[in-house]
């Protein structure tokens, strides 16, 4: 098939350091072009790929100073894009509701994955002007908030199998790794750490919007002993980082949509230990890959229980369930449905992750 990829432009595909969707992206991206596909890549120009890439801006767009209308640039790729639709079989967008006003007036069908959290108000009305259209989330999790728009499938991302190494050894330190911000409750893993009486390493990034947040709540908590704050790490880091480490500690407070850095952790054969939040009871299996707990007192408890858990077992789960090629397999049943002249816009498609 001849396959469009649309990317946001904040970072690079992949990249250089935090950037979840746009990680997704590359994975994705490479994977068909493995399969055989023609993909075309709408990203940043610094981006890496062996597809074409087309782009509306030099370089990726977050921390730019000198770009005051970010936006500007991706209605430039989204217009670049839908001006060449006929070219593709199918046109598989990243940009949320930004691309649909386009996808509704273009011939070749459009896929739009949402990758962000839907409990806000105002998406709810957005995407419900354009429930003729057919939307993927990431994980079943992530419809709840906007139920009856058009859902064609629950994809769950994946990495390329060979992308982390199992580690069968593990270490002796708990990680956290992400976003230093609110929703994701650094303050949380370090409290179990110290209950625990196990080192913690937190390797985060914390974003211009977090850092009164970390100045005033997370970095006074950082003079403990038990505590090692590193700070943003790089995707090549991750393999030690989380590989050499007892478990991930994500005590993520929030609706999570998926968690990449969950099956990241399985990959290296670290398990998981999470609240029941979000996407989480369809990304582990408790008891097994990890634990998943209401609060403090029950991941402190289950990171008790560590030892008992198999890390064999985190990177037999990664396998059956989270690699790239099982999330482009998945996609592609979906594209060739959509590219099927019988389907129907208002149908719903599920497609099992």
């Amino acid at each position: 098939m001849k396959i469009a990829q649309l990317s946001p432009l904040a970072e690079s595909v992949p990249p250089k350091g935090y950037g979840g969707t746009e990680r997704i992206i590359s994975y994705l991206t490479q994977e068909l072009l493995r399969q055989g596909h023609e993909v075309t890549l709408f990203a940043s120009g610094d981006s890496e790929t062996e597809a074409s890439l087309i782009s509306a801006c030099k370089h990726s767009l977050r921390g730019d100073e000198n770009t005051l209308v970010p936006e500007a640039y991706l209605f430039q790729s989204l217009e670049r894009a839908f001006r060449i639709a006929s070219k593709f079989d199918v046109i598989h967008s990243h940009v949320d509701f930004l691309g649909l006003p386009w996808a509704r007036r273009c011939k070749t069908p459009v896929l739009t994955t949402l990758h962000g959290r839907l409990d806000i108000p105002e998406l709810k009305a957005t995407y419900t002007l354009f429930r003729d259209l057919p939307l993927v989330s990431v994980s079943k999790a992530q419809q709840a908030p906007i139920p009856h728009v058009n859902w064609a499938g629950a994809i769950h991302h994946g990495l390329p199998s060979d992308l982390y190494q199992f580690n069968p050894a593990g270490g002796d330190y708990l990680a956290f790794l992400g976003r230093l911000s609110p929703e994701k409750r650094p303050d949380h893993a370090i409290e179990i750490a110290k209950r625990t009486n196990m080192p913690l390493k937190i390797a985060a990034k914390v974003d211009p919007a977090d850092q009164a947040y970390f100045k005033t709540q997370i970095e006074p908590l950082l003079d403990h002993p038990l505590i090692e704050f590193i700070g943003e790490i790089s995707d090549r880091e991750k393999q030690d980082f989380l590989g050499n480490a007892r478990a991930l500690l994500a005590p993520f407070d929030w609706p999570e949509p998926f968690g990449l850095v969950f099956i990241e952790s399985l990959a290296c054969g670290t398990p998981v230990l999470a609240y029941r939040r979000g996407s989480v009871p369809e990304i582990l299996k408790h008891g097994v890959t990890g634990y998943i707990g209401d609060n403090i007192d029950d991941l402190a408890n289950s990171a008790r229980a560590l030892p008992v858990l198999s890390r064999g077992a985190c990177r037999e789960w990664f396998e059956a369930h989270f690699t790239a090629k099982r999330m482009a397999d998945d996609y592609m049943r979906l594209y060739e449905r959509i590219a099927d002249p019988i389907f129907s816009a208002t149908a719903t498609y599920a497609v099992a992750p």
